[in-house]
């Protein structure tokens, strides 16, 4: 990622923040903008031109989208004033707007623990993973198959963001594409995810006492997705952005394995 396109992120994440009264209409429009780019190279093009004084993009922004809420429009307004490292990465961005813009119109719904849960289902399930990442698919069909399978079990804003990812996955991994919004979804709200994979379920004391001891060493509130993995032996693996604290007996015992061997 250049540092162009780490500026304008900035500014538009500050952009939106600045706003009152976002709702699920406007990240619908986000999404629907992103895949408006996408899909037209001249439009992409001419909103990324950055030979092109920042008002004449204005301009573009406002005819194209002249149908959508003065929320989203004054959005799209402010990304393409700013300057982008690519024309992939001001797709991307719009993308993430949408994600943010969702997280923050359904601030009640566990998104990103909902996002977790979606994605794992797409893990254990080759054909389900097949189906949404093959480029064989209908875009509106594979919209359509994710809302199907959260209906009834997840939010609006989660069924928002998984369908429109899937829609135009640009060259990129579902999985990944899900992990990326869940990551978001968490940071919109103050938030860092962990990810602990322990052979046996946490108690309530446990998952309060391990946010805690996470919460305190990073200095952030910590929300924890548990993966029940019976390989974990015993002791816990946590995930948390970058970062492995691997304190399994298997991880213990492979690393006892390679010094005998050595």
């Amino acid at each position: 990622m250049g540092s162009a396109t780490t500026q304008a992120q900035a500014a538009s994440t500050a952009a939106l923040d600045a706003v009152g009264g976002v709702d699920l209409g406007v990240a619908h429009e986000l999404f629907a903008a992103a895949r408006a780019l996408g899909g037209t190279s001249q439009l992409s093009g001419a909103l990324f031109d950055s030979t092109a004084p920042a008002g004449a993009r204005i301009n573009v922004v406002a005819d194209v989208f002249a149908g959508f809420q003065p929320t989203t429009v004054s959005l799209l307004q402010t990304v393409v004033a700013e300057r982008w490292s690519s024309e992939d990465d001001l797709i991307t961005g719009i993308e993430d707007l949408a994600i943010r813009a969702a997280a923050i119109a359904d601030a009640a719904a566990d998104v990103d623990g909902e996002l977790f849960e979606l994605i794992r289902a797409i893990a254990g399930n080759a054909e389900l993973e097949l189906a949404l990442g093959s480029r064989l698919g209908g875009a509106d069909a594979k919209g359509a198959l994710v809302e199907s399978i959260l209906k009834g079990r997840a939010s609006s804003a989660t069924t928002l963001i998984a369908s429109s990812l899937v829609q135009q996955p640009r060259e990129r991994r579902v999985r990944s594409l899900l992990t990326h919004a869940l990551r978001l979804v968490a940071d919109q709200r103050g938030r860092t995810v962990a990810t602990v994979y322990t052979a046996a379920p946490l108690s309530d004391a446990q998952r309060t006492r391990l946010e805690r001891t996470l919460g305190q060493r990073y200095d952030a509130e910590v929300s924890l997705n548990v993966v029940v993995d019976p390989t974990v032996v015993g002791g816990l693996r946590i995930e948390i952005g970058d970062d492995v604290i691997d304190a399994t007996v298997s991880s213990r015992l492979n690393d006892l394995r390679q010094k005998l061997a050595g």
